[in-house]
């Protein structure tokens, strides 16, 4: 859900421009090349992590910077990592058209390059665009991503991507067990690596799981391993989210006054945040 414009988003831009004109639009020499290439790798990771802590108008901003300076110094890696990283937080946005155009591009550019980790990466990134738009079937998903993983083989995020979107498609069509696997798989990889926020994702994919298939116990556990990732790298955005999916499995589970609990607590955050439409969403959950 896009988010309000809030102060804080303000400065926050203010910086990305910064960040924009810290390195001239036309290089002079190849150390100019260098230092663009390094400043725009920089963005990218900076871009990923933003928008894993809920900063999608910010990681937006910072990802087309960062496919803008691929675009000067030529770097097809780059161009087709960054526009895959900007299709998602596109598709976030509720932008479907201009998310696929991006995943598209970035097809288009892998083919040409003959980078097969690489095309199989932006297939499993519009793959998981399918899975959420509709287009395609959760087993048409599952299968072109199960085939496209087998090529990923040098970048541990982009494994780690594959298993969630693994995981995800098994969850659309109800086996439970093979979804759960799948997102362990992936936490597994961003333990190893030390990705706190990501782990702290799978956790709360794996809360879904458990969820769906009844098991509220080992939801609220997985809930609380999520929230105690969020809170270690204090991740305000994911905590908020934390405390509404457990007043979620409270509600389900029929009980009301932790439910509310929960929820208070996710409103709090969020308003302390200011993000007063999460916030109002909080309060239409109480009254519910």
């Amino acid at each position: 859900m896009k988010k309000t414009c809030r102060p804080r988003v303000t400065v926050l831009l203010l910086t990305v421009l910064l960040l924009a004109v810290s390195c001239s639009s036309q290089p002079k020499n190849p150390g100019d090349v260098i230092s663009i290439r390094s400043s725009a790798e920089k963005e990218l990771e900076l871009g990923n992590k933003t928008a894993s802590r809920g900063d999608y108008d910010i990681a937006r901003e910072l990802l087309r910077e960062c496919r803008r300076k691929a675009i000067i110094t030529d770097d097809i890696s780059l161009l087709i990592r960054s526009s895959l990283s900007l299709g998602n937080v596109l598709l976030t946005l509720g932008q479907n058209d201009e998310a696929f155009a991006q995943f598209e591009q970035a097809l288009a550019f892998a083919e040409k390059s003959g980078d097969r980790e690489l095309l199989s990466v932006g297939r499993v990134y519009n793959a998981r665009g399918k899975l959420l738009t509709k287009p395609s079937s959760a087993q048409d998903v599952l299968d072109e991503v199960t085939r496209e993983a087998a090529n990923i083989k040098s970048n541990r995020l982009y494994i780690a991507f594959s298993w969630q979107v693994r995981g995800q498609a098994h969850r659309e069509l109800g086996s439970y067990a093979e979804a759960e696997a799948a997102f362990r798989q992936s936490l597994d990889i961003h333990v190893k690596d030390r990705s706190l926020e990501n782990a702290s994702y799978d956790w709360y994919t794996i809360a879904s799981v458990r969820s769906l298939a009844g098991n509220t116990a080992g939801a609220l556990e997985a809930l609380e391993a999520s929230i105690a990732l969020d809170r270690r790298i204090e991740n305000s955005w994911g905590l908020a989210a934390n405390w509404r999916a457990m007043g979620d499995v409270y509600r389900r589970a029929g009980k009301q006054d932790d439910a509310k609990e929960a929820y208070q607590r996710a409103r709090a955050i969020y308003s302390a945040l200011g993000y007063e439409r999460e916030a109002a969403e909080i309060d239409r959950r109480m009254a519910n």
